[in-house]
């Protein structure tokens, strides 16, 4: 759209701090005005209350944010050559961090400055998330600009997801170009793992945790490890590739069992890999009534918190399940647990896990706080785009 036609976002007084400190979002209720059209993923340009040019980026009536700036730049939005050259920064960071490697987050959102956009990259297929209106409209574009970069084999759209809804969007899965993929295989570390990202969890694997991985390396050997919420086997699969002596892995669905033999059996380990189909809660009581105890206990849930109004409920759960990993620990073995919870802070999370430890009766130290993968870059000004949190634990 030219700019002197696209619709004009005036800001209340004040609502422009934060922005112009670096933040692309601009919520509903900071709006004083609006010029022009106002369809979702429209074009718009943002002003403070002084008629002040913020940036430019598109707007949705129908969201709580209700506008992301794509830049600060009187740019056209709204062309291939914008997407390639913002997609084609964030590909060539990827190969600073990651030289070699085809598997990789490719696009992560805000980090790489194009809010509403996830893309992950399969070696030679892609994976991608339009989670907004504005991203949504842009998708040929998106599309056209990643076939000019990578010509992959296939661009698969992984839109089901519930945060779409927020954007009146439809939750759908589709191929956006080329061919549609059967299973594939990636390398992570030397180790392969199968991935199905038509159907998977996510995009089809959590790449935010690949460094992560290696923390098990020198304290799994010779242990035995528990891995829950375990989804591919990730965790397990790498504790057992570095010397475990056993590692069972629990996740509630038979599907995700199934996947983690199948990628124990594809690296040689199925012997030392066991997958049981429960729910980690209850089997995590179980295991102590029968008196087991590991060397290494990973936790690894999905995100028990979406909202901040959520947020009491979910510390309820962290806490049962970190003192229950706790209790099952050994003298001197490791607890490694996670949250991908925006909304559960590390401090917050960290008095959790003290507060775990006084009721299982155990002394803890921290030997390690790590969060998400380099190639899921976090914006100084964005918190929201650091979401991981990893503590490692020692039981001493």
């Amino acid at each position: 759209m030219n700019g002197t036609n696209r619709t004009r976002i005036i800001l209340n007084r004040g609502e422009e701090r934060r922005i112009r400190g670096g933040h692309p979002w601009v919520f509903s209720n900071e709006i004083r005005e609006i010029q022009g059209e106002r369809l979702p993923g429209i074009t718009a340009d943002i002003f403070d209350a002084g008629g002040g040019f913020l940036g430019t980026g598109y707007y949705n009536p129908r969201s709580l944010i209700a506008a992301r700036l794509l830049t600060r730049e009187r740019a056209d939005i709204d062309s291939r050559g914008f997407f390639l050259e913002r997609i084609g920064r964030a590909l060539a960071l990827r190969r600073q961090l990651y030289p070699g490697m085809e598997t990789f987050r490719l696009v992560h959102g805000e980090g790489d400055f194009l809010p509403g956009l996830v893309i992950d990259k399969y070696g030679d297929w892609l994976s991608v998330q339009l989670l907004t209106a504005g991203m949504e409209a842009r998708r040929e574009m998106i599309v056209a600009a990643l076939a000019e970069l990578l010509a992959p084999q296939g661009i698969v759209a992984r839109n089901d997801v519930a945060v779409r809804s927020l954007e009146g969007l439809a939750e759908t899965v589709e191929v956006l170009a080329g061919e549609t993929p059967g299973e594939l295989e990636i390398d992570e570390h030397g180790l392969r793992f199968r991935v199905d990202i038509m159907g998977g969890q996510k995009t089809g694997h959590f790449l935010d945790q690949k460094e992560n991985h290696l923390l098990l390396k020198g304290i799994s050997e010779g242990k035995r490890v528990l891995d829950c919420f375990s989804y591919s086997g990730s965790w397990g699969v790498h504790a057992a590739a570095f010397g475990a002596a056993e590692t069972l892995c629990l996740d509630v669905s038979e599907r995700a069992a199934a996947l983690v033999m199948a990628n124990a059996r594809l690296n040689g380990l199925g012997d030392r890999v066991r997958a049981e189909v429960c729910d980690a809660f209850e089997r995590l009581a179980s295991l102590r009534h029968e008196g087991r105890r590991f060397g290494v206990v990973v936790l690894d849930p999905p995100a028990f918190v979406k909202s901040k109004k959520a947020l009491k409920e979910a510390e309820k759960g962290y806490l049962t399940v970190n003192r229950r990993g706790m209790e099952l620990l050994e003298e001197g073995g490791y607890l490694i647990t996670c949250s991908c919870s925006y909304h559960m802070g590390r401090e917050p999370l960290r008095e959790l896990l003290a507060q775990a430890a006084r009721q299982a009766g155990r002394q803890m130290r921290v030997v390690g706080v790590r969060s998400q993968a380099p190639d899921h870059p976090v914006l100084l000004a964005v918190p929201e785009t650091e979401y991981l949190k990893c503590f490692i634990l020692q039981a001493v």
